[in-house]
C-alpha cells in the first residue's frame, strides 16, 4: 500500500516535470522567432517562404525586363506612363491605353500631319499630363507628381544594353517608381522581330494583357505569311523592280531618301533597286536611281511635308527624273507613312498589301487594299483610320500620283 502510493506521487511529478518542459519550450520558440524577427533576418528563414511566395504574398512579382534587369511590381497595376518611341503605340496594341496617366511632349503636340493610328484612334491622349519631352527625355518630379505604380520605358536605337539598361536605373532611384524598359525592334529581320514579340508579352505581363500580345503576335505572324504565300513562287526573273522614295525618317524628306530593305517590298517579293547597301535608311545620289530605273516608284507621301511637295515635286519638275520609265509609264504610288516615333507596324502592314497589289494583280485580286488597311487599323488601333490618315496627305495614298 505504501508502494502505490509512492508510485502514484512519482507520476504526479513526472507529469509536472513533462507540463513544464512543455511551457518552457514553447516560450523559447516564441523567443527565438521574435529575436530573428528583431535582429532584421527575413521572416521567409524562419518560416520556410521563399522571397518569391513573399512578394506574391504583398501583391508584387519579379519580372526581367527587356534589358535583363529585374523589377518588381505590383500585382495589379492600373496606372502606368509611357516614355520613349513607340512605348505608348504599345500599349494601345494591347489595349490598355486606359491605364495611362500622363504622357510626353510628343503625344501632346497639335499638327496638321498626324501620321501615327493610335494617336488618331485616341485623341484624349493630348489631354493627360505631362511626363517631360519626348524620346525618354524624362522629367522625374513631373511623373512623381501624377503618381504612376510602374515607368514602361522604349530603349534608344543603337545604344548598347548596359547603357539602356543604366538610363532605366538612373530613372527608377530618381523616381523610386519601378522602370521597365525592352527594346522596340522591327520587322525588317527574324532577330530585331523576336525583340518586338519579347516586349509586347514583357508589357503584357505589367498591365494583364498576355492573351492580347499573343493575338497580335500571332496576327502579324499570320499577316507576314499571307504576304509571303501570295508572291512566294514567282521565278526571280519575273519579280518587279521597285524603289521607295520620300521615306520619313525623323522627318520627312525628297525623293533620294529611301530603305533599302523596306519590308512590303520584302514581303511581297519584289526587287528593291536599292537593296544591299548594307543600312536600314539611306539618301542615294540621283544618278544612282537613274541608273537602277525601276519599273516601278512608289512615295511615302509624308514626303508633302517637305514643301513644293516633296518628292512628288521632284519627280515633276527635276528634268534629270523625267526619263525614269516609271515616269514616263505612269508607274508612280503612293504609300501612307509609317516612319513616325517610331514604326507604325499597322501602317507597314497596309502598305504591304497595297504594293502586293500594283505589282502583282493577279495575286492580290481578292485584296481591296483601303479596305484591307481598315481591317489591319481596327486589329491594331481599335478604329478604321485609312481615311483620315490618307486626308492629311491630300488622298495620294493608295493610289497612282498623277504627275
Amino acid at each position: 500500500m505504501k508502494f502505490n502510493n509512492n508510485n502514484k506521487l512519482y507520476k504526479i511529478i513526472f507529469i509536472g516535470i513533462l507540463i513544464a518542459a512543455l511551457v518552457v519550450t514553447s516560450g523559447c520558440a516564441d523567443k527565438s522567432t521574435s529575436d530573428t524577427n528583431q535582429n532584421g533576418s527575413s521572416p521567409s528563414e524562419t518560416s520556410g517562404v521563399s522571397d518569391t511566395n513573399k512578394a506574391a504574398e504583398s501583391g508584387e512579382f519579379t519580372l526581367t525586363d527587356g534589358y535583363g534587369r529585374e523589377v518588381t511590381i505590383p500585382e495589379n497595376v492600373e496606372r502606368v506612363v509611357c516614355s520613349g518611341a513607340g512605348c505608348l503605340r504599345y500599349l494601345v496594341y494591347l489595349q490598355a491605353q486606359d491605364n495611362v496617366v500622363g504622357v510626353d511632349s510628343l503625344e501632346k503636340e497639335e499638327s496638321a500631319f498626324e501620321g501615327r493610328p493610335y494617336a488618331l484612334a485616341n485623341p484624349q491622349l493630348k489631354d493627360y499630363p505631362l511626363i517631360g519631352e519626348f524620346r525618354g527625355n524624362d522629367d522625374p518630379e513631373k511623373i512623381i507628381s501624377i503618381s504612376p505604380q510602374v515607368i514602361l520605358k522604349t530603349g534608344t536605337s543603337g545604344q548598347s544594353a548596359a547603357t539602356n539598361g543604366a538610363d532605366a536605373d538612373a530613372l527608377q532611384n530618381k523616381t523610386d517608381i519601378p522602370v521597365v524598359m525592352f527594346p522596340y525592334g522591327s520587322l525588317k529581320n527574324e532577330e530585331q522581330k523576336a525583340e518586338i514579340y519579347s516586349s509586347l508579352r514583357i508589357m503584357g505581363q505589367v498591365v494583364g494583357k498576355q492573351e492580347r500580345a499573343e493575338e497580335v503576335i500571332n496576327y502579324i505572324n499570320a499577316t507576314m505569311q499571307d504576304l509571303e504565300n501570295r508572291t512566294a513562287d514567282i521565278p526571280e526573273s519575273k519579280r518587279k523592280t521597285a524603289y521607295i522614295g520620300g521615306v520619313s525618317m525623323a522627318g520627312a524628306h525628297g525623293i533620294i531618301s529611301t530603305e533599302p530593305a523596306y519590308p512590303p517590298f520584302l514581303w511581297v517579293n519584289a526587287n528593291n533597286v536599292a537593296a544591299g547597301m548594307g543600312a536600314d535608311h539611306a539618301d542615294i545620289a540621283k544618278e544612282a536611281l537613274v541608273d537602277w530605273d525601276p519599273e516601278y516608284i512608289f512615295i511615302d507621301i509624308g514626303t508633302l511635308q517637305v514643301g513644293n511637295e516633296g518628292a512628288i515635286g521632284e519627280l515633276k519638275n527635276d528634268t534629270s527624273l523625267s526619263g525614269l520609265s516609271a515616269v514616263k509609264n505612269k508607274k508612280v504610288y503612293g504609300v501612307i507613312p509609317y516612319n513616325y516615333y517610331s514604326t507604325n507596324y499597322e501602317s507597314v502592314l497596309a502598305n504591304a498589301y497595297f504594293v502586293g497589289k500594283v505589282l502583282y494583280p493577279d495575286r492580290f485580286e481578292d485584296i481591296d487594299p483601303e479596305a484591307k488597311a481598315d481591317e489591319i487599323y481596327t486589329f491594331f488601333v481599335g478604329k478604321p483610320v485609312f481615311s483620315e490618315i490618307n486626308g492629311q496627305y491630300d488622298n495620294l495614298g493608295f493610289k497612282q500620283i498623277p504627275l
